[in-house]
């Protein structure tokens, strides 16, 4: 992934296209579990004054292979506080001879959005290059200032598995008069160090020879293992609004007064919206009441307009026009619960897969997400507004687990969004199962979802009954059905469950072994593959917690006895807990089966022991019983 933050002075920069990148010079160590190999990512950062930041970028990439193309693209986002120039490229073979070089006409210009249509301030120039043949190497260069400088960016040594850097170097140079907060945060695992040189207003940060994270099973995101350096300047500028960000109470009420405060205006329109709501109860069902409202007559759509893109959509026009994102969006429901007489405050998180949380004694500008956070006497209430379909006062796990920037008049209070133990991250199966004398089987079977479960079954909700019916194949594939149907599909938007029904007919489930059957004890399971390491480098990271209950009900053919089942187990570790039970009641079996593992960082050298932990769970899900015809 090629970041994009800005670059090596301007003769280091003409040095670097003088010079030759031949792939024989990258040190083994560099190429081992790699896709590409940063050569050298320098960056010159140089702040002005409160309204001037100049950054000179220069990144030189190898590419191994096909799988490295995509973090090869060589791209620039700008908006309309950024003027962009002096941009280059140049394209190197394995020897290291130039093959062409290229300019800012050669890039495409596009709005800088993954969602599609919207609107935005915010653009990015991309330039593709399609490879005749592997290795190639990508030297990359441009000059970019900028009216705004409550941002700069973090130095990570790269952010994607591999990915591995030679060089990089971050020079900051500070002319303007105003303190910048710098941060370092090792790398807790030893992986990489940074090495920090100069003093006073020009300091520089150097990573080197950074070896490829392997992109193996369970690995923490970079951002958690590299080392990171921070930035933040205690004065800044952000679309002609200037503010002081030395703690996060100065910042907290900069944030409120300029882009909370100023949208947060009601209309007759919208007055008469919530009082046609008719709202009776507690708060609680006062806010249930006007969300699910707001999920009717509303959709998400990405804007990035107004103050650097960080100034929500006025309510009126979500009003008016019935899409908004995930800031307008907020602020839209923010301004009706106004209307109620509830106060609720607007929230900036961290969203993504790995929780990632701001650190609190280092105030700087973040976030990529807005939700809403509305305190009652019975606890916080949590408002995720961008969904149609998400339940009342539900997180999904994008942004659990982490805390958010809290913006109130008073300033910024960090607050944690809750944390969802197994027990509430559940799926309970209940199935009844006919089976036949010619191998297959017959059933019917319950499913019930809640907590992280519930948002992995959300994907179903705008399916057509054929689309849910394919989706179900695929998950349960390893039950191999000939036919599935999804009945009962229900979404309860009052307590987050998802349930529904299936009817199935499966063929060669069982097998024959004389006047015998065979069939396996546990039809629906995970059967991820585990594998031993014995040279595991790294850490493991189970992102969730979670607990499945299942009960199965098998009916034997008429004329048959159960022979032979597994004895009871239990298995216990402290990633978790496994228990398989048998229960036989004449021609019927139950097989009852519970599992819970636990989220957390365990350390590489218990990886095995976890690859041990699930593969006992596998093969005791894969045992068998025996039935024999009288």
């Amino acid at each position: 992934m090629m970041k994009i933050i800005l670059l090596g002075a301007l003769s280091a920069a003409s040095l670097y296209f003088a010079q030759s990148y031949p792939v024989a010079s990258i040190p083994e160590n560099l190429k081992k579990n790699a896709n590409i190999v940063i050569r050298k990512d320098f960056t010159t950062v140089q702040i002005n004054k409160i309204d001037e930041i100049k950054y000179q970028y220069n990144t030189v990439t190898t590419v191994l292979n096909k799988d490295g193309n995509e973090k090869a693209v060589a791209y620039i986002p700008y908006d309309k506080a950024t003027s962009i120039s002096d941009i280059k490229v140049t394209i190197y073979d394995e020897a290291g001879k130039k093959i062409k070089s290229y300019s800012k006409s050669d890039f495409n210009d596009f709005a800088n959005n993954r969602q599609g249509v919207f609107y935005s301030d915010n653009r990015v120039m991309v330039f593709s290059y399609t490879p005749v043949q592997y290795p190639y190497t990508i030297d990359f260069s441009y000059q970019s200032e900028n009216k705004n400088t409550i941002f700069i960016p973090d130095f990570v040594p790269f952010y994607s598995t591999n990915t591995s850097l030679e060089e990089g170097q971050m020079k900051v140079i500070n002319t303007s008069g105003i303190d910048l907060r710098t941060k370092v945060y090792p790398s807790k695992y030893n992986y990489a160090s940074v090495a920090e040189t100069g003093n006073g207003n020009e300091k520089t940060y150097t990573y080197k020879n950074v070896p490829a994270i392997d992109d193996a099973l369970l690995i923490p995101q970079p951002l958690k293992i590299l080392p990171n350096v921070s930035f933040a300047l205690t004065k800044f500028n952000l679309a002609g609004r200037q503010g002081t960000l030395n703690n996060w109470t100065d910042f907290g009420s900069w944030y409120y007064n300029n882009l909370v405060e100023p949208v947060a205006v009601s209309t007759p329109a919208i007055k008469a919206e919530v009082a046609a709501l008719q709202l009776q109860g507690s708060v609680e069902d006062k806010v249930k009441k006007i969300y699910q409202y707001m999920q009717t007559k509303t959709r998400y759509i990405y804007v990035g307009l107004g103050i650097g893109g960080w100034l929500p959509m006025m309510p009126e026009e979500v009003h008016k026009k019935g899409y908004g994102d995930c800031k307008g969006l907020t602020n839209y429901m923010k301004t009706l619960l106004n209307e109620a007489g509830i106060s609720s405050y607007y929230c900036v998180i961290n969203s993504g897969l790995s929780q990632l949380s701001f650190d609190p004694d280092f105030p700087k500008m973040g976030g990529n997400h807005a939700i809403l956070m509305v305190p009652t006497e019975n606890g916080n209430i949590w408002l995720e507004n961008t969904s149609q379909q998400t339940a009342f006062n539900h997180l999904g796990y994008n942004t659990t687990d982490r805390n958010v920037l809290s913006v109130k008049k008073t300033g910024i209070e960090l607050i944690n969004t809750p944390s969802y133990q197994a027990d509430k991250n559940k799926e309970k199966q209940k199935l009844t199962i006919k089976i036949g004398e010619d191998n297959s089987i017959t059933g019917e079977g319950n499913f019930f979802y809640t907590g992280n479960q519930y948002d992995d079954n959300l994907r179903f909700v705008n399916l057509d009954p054929k689309e849910k019916n394919d989706a179900l194949k695929r998950r349960f594939d390893v039950l191999n059905f000939e036919k599935v149907e999804m009945k009962n599909f229900v979404n309860d938007k009052d307590k987050a469950v998802i349930t529904f029904d299936i009817d199935f007919k499966t063929n060669n489930y069982s097998k024959n072994a004389g006047n015998s059957l065979i069939f396996r004890a546990v039809p629906i399971f995970s059967d991820n593959i585990y594998k031993t390491e014995e040279n595991r480098e790294l850490p493991f990271e189970i992102r969730q917690s979670f607990e499945d209950e299942y009960e199965i009900g098998f009916t034997l053919p008429k004329g048959y006895k159960i022979d032979e089942t597994p004895a009871d187990i239990v298995i216990n570790s402290e990633f978790g807990h496994y228990k398989l039970s048998f229960i036989k009641n004449g021609e019927d079996l139950k097989v009852i089966r519970k599992i819970q593992v636990n989220k957390g960082t365990y350390s590489k050298e218990k990886y095995n022991e976890y690859v041990s932990f699930r593969k006992k769970i596998l093969n005791m899900d894969n045992s068998k019983v025996l039935i024999t015809k009288i």
